[in-house]
C-alpha cells in the first residue's frame, strides 16, 4: 500500500482588509451615546436629576443597580 504526501505548499500570511475610520465612525458614535444613555438611566435616573416622572424606571433597572454596584436605597 503506498502512502501520498502532499508536497508542502507555499502560502503567504492572510492581511486583514483594513477599515476606513470615516466608516467606523458614526458607528461607534452611536453605541457610544447609547451605552451612555443606558447608563444614565441605570445609574442615575432617581431624585432630582429624573427625566421621567414616578419610580417606573427605577423598578426596571432596579436589580441592574445592584449588579452594576450603584446604591438606591
Amino acid at each position: 500500500m503506498a502512502q501520498h504526501v502532499a508536497p508542502p505548499s507555499v502560502t503567504t500570511p492572510a492581511v486583514p482588509a483594513k477599515l476606513p475610520l470615516k466608516d467606523i465612525a458614526p458607528w461607534a458614535v452611536f453605541f457610544g451615546v447609547l451605552m451612555l444613555v443606558l447608563l444614565y438611566f441605570v445609574g442615575a435616573e432617581q431624585g432630582a436629576t429624573s427625566v421621567v416622572s414616578g419610580e417606573d424606571v427605577h423598578e426596571w433597572v432596579h436589580d441592574a443597580r445592584h449588579l452594576l454596584g450603584f446604591p438606591c436605597h
